[in-house]
């Protein structure tokens, strides 16, 4: 039936209510097409009947994306559906509107060539540091070609890391040394690099923010010894920042903290817009300190206003609309908007690892202070207690909180934590609730021992 005769023949029968619709009065298709095609508005408010099954973003304390985005945004994504960004040439002003983030972004985290530095938006930080990765993979190739050895065993070492340097490494055939955590540390240390750092090792990968816990690895440190492994063996070994998470917040609230294009061995960081950016979900940044840092080979030239464009993400056809809304907050929220809300979120973690020290039953690994707006604990006995932090999880998603659970990494398997996240629109008042909640489903698995049985399932954000 043709589109035209539809509309006539729907507005003859004068459709009056959503629910008596035939449509909506059977089981929706599951597994393949219908025959016909049905009502628009039937059909929108089925699939959101549909949507009300999952989790409140808002409640979602694990996840480190943005939730929470002001109407203006969504204008601007509606302005920018259509458009695919890779079409340099049929929008060029998006194109000028990524280049502006770059600069802005470089010009953030201190790049000696603020005005020239090349970088690129891709679908998360994840693709991101893949780019980096494979930038490193490159250069260190080149730099033994040249001197005459073999490069068939490359290797990279990091600490505890976020599960796209695992897909690294297999993809793209690079081995991954990383250094287990201690039982006085919650990251890789600088005096560790020795043991794993050898000719063949392409970067260190330094975490600005650990998914696992929050904390933020020692970049400094950890570029000095290199120096000095450098001065011993001749090996220059550069480092690549994984600042999914810190690279929005290091720069308004740990002003005096060293770890960026600041470190001359620092050669590129990564970031997440869609984390503490505060963009929608889809973008991530990848910025290398100059030039020179990005091989020539790794980039592809498009056509742009009757010349070229660079072009090296893994992605080609992508949406626009994430980073227009990031330039949007850019220019919304500046240096004082951004310091203003990662301070209130930092100050809202803090809180809440104080009132959470007060809980005899819970161990702190990590209070907000120092590192990303999150707290991180165990459990001081878990046998004693006789319930788990799955357990946990699993009552408070009644309320509706969402919170993750999980192992720490290598060497502490053992110990299983949660990790509570705050984000932009994360009030006070939801913390309240929250602790309420909290404390509530403390006592009842303390009274009830014997009825908790959680399964057991790793998170990853």
């Amino acid at each position: 039936m043709a589109l035209h005769h539809y509309k006539k023949k729907r507005d003859e029968e004068g459709i009056k209510d959503l629910y008596t619709n035939s449509i909506s009065q059977r089981q929706l298709p599951k597994n393949q097409l219908p025959e016909k095609m049905s009502d628009p508005h039937v059909i929108k408010q089925m699939v959101a009947d549909e949507l009300f099954m999952d989790g409140n973003a808002r409640q979602n304390l694990a996840t480190f994306c943005t939730t929470y985005m002001e109407d203006e945004v969504r204008e601007l994504m509606d302005l920018s559906i259509d458009k695919n960004m890779i079409d340099k040439d049929e929008y060029p002003q998006t194109a000028e509107i990524e280049q502006r983030c770059v600069s802005i972004l470089a010009n953030l985290w201190h790049s000696p060539e603020k005005n020239d530095t090349i970088g690129c938006s891709t679908t998360g930080s994840s693709e991101a540091a893949m780019l980096g990765g494979l930038a490193l993979k490159w250069q260190w190739r080149k730099r033994l070609e040249a001197e005459g050895k073999p490069t068939n065993k490359p290797n990279f070492v990091c600490g505890p890391v976020q599960i796209c340097w695992h897909k690294f490494a297999r993809y793209f055939d690079v081995e991954i040394r990383e250094i287990p955590i201690t039982a006085d540390a919650l990251g890789m240390q600088a005096d560790q690099l020795k043991n794993y750092c050898d000719e063949n090792t392409i970067g260190v990968v330094v975490t600005l923010g650990s998914t696992f816990t929050g904390i933020y690895e020692p970049v400094e440190k950890i570029a000095k010894a290199l120096d000095s492994i450098q001065n011993e063996t001749g090996w220059d070994i550069p480092i690549h920042v994984d600042g999914a998470s810190g690279g929005f917040i290091a720069p308004f609230i740990h002003k005096d903290l060293k770890w960026d294009f600041c470190i001359p061995r620092v050669k590129s960081i990564n970031a997440s817009g869609h984390k503490f950016g505060m963009a929608p979900l889809g973008v991530g940044w990848v910025i290398w300190r100059t030039v020179a840092d990005l091989p020539k080979e790794l980039i592809f030239n498009v056509d742009y206003l009757g010349g070229e464009l660079p072009t090296f993400a893994l992605n080609f056809s992508r949406p626009a609309g994430q980073i227009i809304a990031q330039y949007y907050n850019f220019l919304r929220l500046g240096r004082e908007g951004y310091t203003a809300i990662q301070k209130d979120c930092a100050s809202t973690a803090q809180y809440l690892g104080e009132q959470l020290k007060t809980i005899d039953l819970l161990e702190i690994l990590y209070d907000g202070h120092g590192g990303i707006p999150t707290v991180c604990y165990s459990l001081k006995d878990e046998k004693k207690a006789g319930f788990s932090l799955y357990d946990l999880s699993d009552r408070l998603r009644m309320h509706g909180w969402q919170i993750a659970s999980y192992p720490l990494p290598s060497n502490r398997e053992n110990t299983t934590v949660q990790r509570i996240l705050i984000r932009h629109g994360v009030s006070r008042d939801m913390i309240y609730l929250l602790l309420r909640d909290l404390r509530k489903e403390l006592e009842y698995l303390k009274c009830n021992p014997g009825l908790n049985n959680s399964e057991k399932i790793s998170f990853h954000h």
